[in-house]
């Protein structure tokens, strides 16, 4: 268990006997998790690592004639020995059971956890931590009696924050296997409310250990997934409400360790609720850092003074093209208002908008947009259901709108162009790849399967919630109005951009071009779409009769108004929004 080497031997003369080898691999295996652990969490929520062979010796013998002599039952040290200047063994008396991992949950008996949190609680009298209380360190012997066994990473005059952090351990351990109720009503029995109670504030999956935390996501999807398809059957035969199914979708989506912490609000009502603080520099600040460093190296390698050819630019055609881009957001916070029954604070909303242009750093588009909005709706005080419902509403409604756009332009492009289709070719083949697709997908079953499953999920709730929205016509009108505006706004920012170098097509031209380009450019998966959608739009305004030496300048100065220029201010906004609560 957890990389060691372990032996099981059988003497002639004696009775077997664990041994446990330390070598130079095992001390090196690791080394890159301990050290992120080590730089992202205090001191006290990482369990100390030796330096040498002859420490990792010395603290795992020293921990085991602990155990022993504070009562836990563990097994006892039989010898010590280094093995030359590469390996040390350790010799233990052989405990016959299986462990926790190995039962069959209903093997998992009120004694026997009973004797566990004993065990437990005989350590922590002697101030000696365990610091990794999972399914396989504890030995089930009988029906009766369990047995601790992995001590080597325990803490001797161990600190009262990591003896906390070892019942909500073992808690959770526990309620994996037999629910929150036993779990908590046992250490109860044992501990006493006031010492259950002084673990709640320690359950966070931060403090646990990484095979605990894959469990808690585990079982978290599992259950939304089983009462999503629950909800999806009740729905449909009519023997749920719509509101009814997400309230139960909602309930089933409680994390393991909320549950915990209602059990033990129920035993100990004025037991603390704020979680303590284990981390020392959280994921997100890491990524924000790695996040602007990759903006800065892209920006300066990507966009070049030579590209952009400044010399030659119109300066009010630029100023006109930062404006529509600017007027985007407001666009954009439309789109979203506009689908959410809800009052949503507009100024906000239109930060949100602006946070969403530092998330593009970091992940697709879309995708960062889909789930940017998503939180921000949830902060509002929205349903998770309803949530995702809005979401899901102003994307589809997106799209509808995407496609009758492109195939009026498509159209208006055709007529000015006398039947010449140059101009609406990349409309042509955009339509045609999109029907292919749709064939495919149509075709191969497997797939087919795949996407309804995944559009089913998307848009759960998305009919119900539209049917909200039309007691509201306004709300429909401000979000497909956002919708048009959003369309328009980024078209007209790339007509002007294309004008500042004296590019002359038409607005409906460019709106093709756009539509089609940026939607092709954007299915490959980069994140904010860099270098596929320049690709797409150069190539499609060449197409479009736009000359190569205006098509590329142009490009970059759009996708520098877009793109780049709000990296810094969606920065702002994320922090800002995110210190108020709002993402």
């Amino acid at each position: 268990p957890g990389g060691t080497r372990r032996y099981h031997v059988t003497q002639q003369g004696g009775p077997p006997l664990d041994v446990h080898i330390i070598d130079r691999e095992q001390q090196a295996s690791g080394f890159f998790y301990r050290a992120w652990r080590r730089l992202r969490l205090r001191s006290v929520a990482v369990r100390r690592s030796p330096q040498s062979l002859r420490q990792a010796l010395e603290q795992e013998a020293l921990i085991a004639y602990a155990a022993a002599a504070s009562g836990a039952r563990a097994p006892q040290l039989v010898a010590t020995s280094e093995l030359g200047p590469d390996a040390a063994i350790l010799v233990y008396e052989n405990v016959e059971g299986r462990t926790l991992d190995e039962l069959a949950d209903e093997e998992v008996t009120d004694p026997v956890m009973a004797s566990v949190w004993q065990s437990v609680a005989a350590l922590h009298e002697r101030r000696i931590a365990h610091r990794r209380l999972t399914g396989e360190s504890l030995l089930v012997v009988d029906e009766r009696t369990g047995c601790l066994v992995n001590l080597s990473g325990g803490d001797i005059a161990a600190t009262d924050l990591t003896l906390r952090i070892d019942v909500a351990q073992l808690l959770t351990t526990f309620a994996l296997r037999i629910g929150p109720e036993r779990a908590v009503a046992t250490a109860n029995a044992v501990l006493g409310a006031e010492r259950v109670a002084q673990a709640l504030p320690l359950l966070q999956p931060v403090g646990m250990s990484r095979s605990t935390r894959v469990d808690l996501a585990k079982l978290t999807k599992e259950r939304k997934t089983a009462a999503r398809a629950r909800a999806l059957e009740q729905v449909a035969a009519g023997e749920r409400t719509q509101q009814q199914a997400e309230e139960d979708i909602a309930v089933a989506g409680e994390d393991l360790l909320s549950r915990i912490r209602g059990q033990i609000l129920q035993i100990a009502p004025e037991a603390p609720m704020a979680p303590v603080k284990l981390e020392r520099l959280k994921p997100k600040s890491l990524i924000m850092v790695i996040a602007l460093t990759f903006a800065a190296y892209l920006a300066l390698t990507t966009i070049k003074p030579a590209q952009l050819k400044l010399s030659q630019m119109n300066w009010a055609w630029a100023a006109a093209a930062l404006l529509a881009a600017a007027f985007s957001y407001v666009a954009a916070a439309m789109s979203l208002t506009g689908f959410v029954p809800e009052r949503l604070p507009f100024r906000r909303t239109v930060a949100a908008q602006l946070a969403g242009s530092f998330v593009k750093l970091v992940a697709p588009a879309a995708i960062g947009g889909i789930a940017l909005n998503t939180r921000y709706l949830q902060r509002a005080g929205i349903r998770s259901g309803q949530a995702v419902a809005s979401v899901g509403a102003s994307q589809l409604a997106g799209l509808a709108g995407h496609l009758l756009l492109l195939f009026s332009f498509g159209l208006i492009t055709g007529s000015q162009t006398n039947g010449d289709l140059s101009a609406s070719r990349a409309v042509i083949i955009g339509v045609l790849s999109a029907a292919v697709l749709a064939l495919v997908v149509a075709a191969v079953a497997p797939l087919r399967r795949f996407v309804l499953g995944r559009l089913r999920s998307l848009f759960f709730g998305v009919v119900p919630r539209m049917l909200d929205l039309m007691q509201t016509p306004s709300k429909l009108v401000t979000g497909f109005g956002g919708i048009l505006l959003l369309t328009l706004s980024f078209t007209a920012c790339l007509d002007f951009s294309v004008q500042a170098f004296g590019g002359d097509v038409s607005f409906s031209a460019v709106a093709v071009v756009f539509l089609t380009a940026n939607a092709a450019g954007s299915a490959i998966p980069t994140p904010g779409g860099i270098g596929p959608v320049e690709v797409a739009l150069i190539g499609a305004l060449t197409v479009a009769d736009v000359s190569p030496t205006i098509a590329t300048p142009a490009v970059f100065l759009y996708r520098a108004l877009t793109f780049w220029l709000p990296v810094l201010p969606g920065w702002i906004a994320y922090n800002v929004l995110q210190r108020k609560k709002a993402l």
